[in-house]
């Protein structure tokens, strides 16, 4: 695949492991840019949970250059900012065809950060499903990387919920809707694509909604795919406060059920209206799920 192409472009994404990233260029063949270089990262980074890159689907992936995502951010402006994480800032953009995109801006180039972001290349680029973002391309030319997703316009389902507008009726059939586009996501993740994923930080934040205010799953950067066989992961306890299976919390071992514990969290945000941690020092209870339970028993 190298024959005829020629490295224009090395990087460093992490300090202490240097490696190279190649560009290659094409002269009269078609050639996999994308597919290449997401195979090379990933044998540097010895990423053994990492799933088999399907290279037809990363050759469709745009590749995107540093100057172009620049010019879209105008140099990724603070008015351009429309979230921001402890992973990254995300922005809006608009490339030279007019498109309106959000750049998903790394905050570092650390081990975890470069994991994260081959995690969620390799299995976002072979997700499609219309509850879940769609990424749209990538930059590796730049400091720290860079994700291209599609825009999504009305904000999150947790603005929705606590800052409710007085222009967009949130009536029961739309929460209901939401709830059931969620579920669906899910499902797709856990059962419908070709590997179980499991996205770990499900959460009202990590909801988007488009402009029919038809939900959208996203941050998919602690996500994590597992063999058909296994029933469970073995990992350092990630996500939101709030959110967090309490025997994932207790155990380290995050199955389906841990999303889904998350995802009944959410359930009960659209169904009481109240947050998942309370700021009031007048609660005595700070979980959503324990108020949430004494409540239904009466107490």
């Amino acid at each position: 695949m190298l024959m005829n192409a020629r490295i224009i472009h090395v990087m460093n994404l992490q300090p202490a492991i240097a490696f190279q990233v190649i560009t290659v260029v094409n002269v009269g063949k078609d050639i996999s840019v994308m597919a290449e270089k997401m195979v090379l990262i990933a044998f540097s980074c010895n990423l053994q949970h990492t799933p088999i890159v399907n290279a037809d689907v990363l050759e469709r992936m745009k590749l995107f250059r540093s100057k172009e995502l620049e010019k879209a951010t105008d140099r990724f402006n603070e008015s351009r900012i429309i979230g921001k994480g402890g992973r990254g800032t995300v922005y809006k953009g608009m490339l030279s065809d007019g498109r309106i995109v959000a750049v998903k801006k790394s905050q570092s180039v650390n081990a975890n950060q470069q994991e994260e972001f081959i995690n969620e290349v390799v299995i976002l680029s072979q997700i499609n499903q219309r509850n879940i973002v769609k990424l749209l391309g990538c930059c590796l030319e730049s400091e720290v990387p860079l994700l291209v997703y599609e825009f999504i316009s009305n904000g999150t389902l947790f603005d929705l919920i606590h800052d409710e507008s007085p222009n967009f009726p949130f009536s029961w059939d739309v929460r209901l809707r939401i709830a059931a586009e969620v579920a669906n996501a899910l499902a797709y993740l856990h059962y419908a694509s070709s590997i179980p994923i499991y996205h770990r930080d499900i959460k009202s934040n990590n909801m988007l909604l488009d402009e029919k205010y038809s939900a959208k799953v996203s941050d998919f950067g602690i996500l994590r795919s597992i063999a058909l066989h296994q029933t469970h992961l073995t990992t350092k306890v990630k996500g939101t406060f709030g959110y967090l299976d309490l025997e994932y919390f207790q155990s380290n071992q995050f199955t389906e059920k841990s999303d889904a514990y998350s995802f009944g969290v959410v359930m009960v945000e659209l169904l009481i209206g109240q947050k998942p941690i309370s700021s009031s020092p007048s609660e005595e209870e700070l979980s959503l799920v324990t108020r949430f339970l004494l409540s239904i028993r009466g107490k």
